[in-house]
């Protein structure tokens, strides 16, 4: 996993002599305008609040280490924990694991935000609100379908649509003809399906008109909406959700300033900042409620948002997603 060897050169690093510097807080840069939000909304606060000096760097192979606090994601969190790559938590001096919605609250990490794939179409040509049950009906309607060229996401979406229940769809994939029949309805779909990649977003393939209704990011469909003058409308019923964890590195030389900007971090005040620039949910209780009506609607960790929605088993993807994308691009070539 990536971020197994990043942290190894962590620990190189901090083995070394000590020096001092700043909090150093790794990001993923994967997502447009998050690390320029977050300063913005969270780390830029700390510093002006705590007096002490922090500052973000992406997260990747080639930053130079080592870092205090990074993002991760679910995948991450759990193997780094188990490995004891990352400082276990005090939760009663954080707050309590109260603070935090159940969702952003573990062993190791403290919710930094959830994000969810949604179902979308633009308002402007297609007026009714469909589920995923209608986004296989290509003949009531008819259209090409978006979907993202992966097995991640697709085959809890073809259960979703061939009428399993959210809390059934991981014990489904894991019986034994679960993923069998996950296929098989993507069979029912594949002639009509554009396939979308990050080089060609969900959001640019349905403004073009190429697809009548995509799965996508709800993030990018905010951002689209916001800044591209879009109509695009978001269904929320059997949406995948994922949420990503602030997580202190093992041996950080910073560990009290760590710990107190994970305390920071936990303020919904600073966590409902973000979303107006990201369309990521907080995770902070109290935070949604700190939302204007418009905003709290594209709030995917919302209490309605999140009433029908899936979340993403993490731990079954780590086991079984590399058999399973070797599958999904065989399955493609046919």
């Amino acid at each position: 996993m990536r971020l197994v060897s990043l942290l190894a050169a962590c620990a190189l690093a901090l083995a070394g002599p000590a020096a001092a510097r700043d909090l150093t807080i790794a990001v993923d840069p994967d997502t447009d305008g998050l690390m320029e939000a977050l300063q913005k909304t969270l780390v830029g606060p700390f510093t002006e609040a705590t007096g002490r000096p922090a500052h973000l760097v992406p997260l990747t192979d080639t930053t130079p280490p080592p870092w205090d606090v990074a993002e991760v994601r679910e995948a991450e969190l759990q193997s780094g924990c188990a490995q004891g790559l990352f400082e276990k938590l005090d939760w009663p001096a954080l707050g309590g694991r109260d603070r935090m919605l159940p969702q952003g609250a573990s062993d190791c990490g403290l919710g930094a935000f959830l994000h969810s794939t949604v179902l979308v179409w633009d308002r402007d040509k297609f007026s009714a609100a469909p589920t995923w049950q209608d986004f296989w009906d290509v003949a009531k309607y008819p259209g090409k379908r978006g979907l993202f060229h992966g097995a991640r996401g697709n085959l809890e979406i073809a259960l979703l649509a061939d009428g399993v229940a959210p809390g059934d769809v991981y014990s489904t994939l894991r019986g034994a003809d679960g993923i069998d029949r996950a296929f098989r309805k993507l069979d029912q779909l594949k002639p009509y399906v554009q396939w979308w990649t990050p080089v060609t977003p969900p959001v640019q393939i349905l403004g073009s008109g190429a697809v009548l209704m995509t799965s996508a990011p709800n993030a990018g469909v905010a951002a689209a909406n916001r800044t591209g003058r879009r109509n695009f409308a978001i269904q929320w019923t059997g949406s995948l959700y994922a949420v990503d964890s602030w997580a202190i590195v093992k041996a950080s030389p910073d560990l009290d300033d760590a710990k107190e900007f994970l305390r920071f971090a936990a303020d919904p005040v600073r966590q409902a900042a973000l979303l107006p620039l990201v369309a990521y949910g907080p995770l902070a209780r109290g935070a949604n409620d700190k939302l204007p009506p418009d905003l709290l609607a594209i709030s995917p960790s919302a209490p309605a948002n999140l009433a029908n929605a899936l979340h993403i088993d993490a731990a079954f993807w780590h086991d079984s997603g590399e058999k399973l994308e070797a599958r999904f691009e065989e399955w493609l070539r046919h």
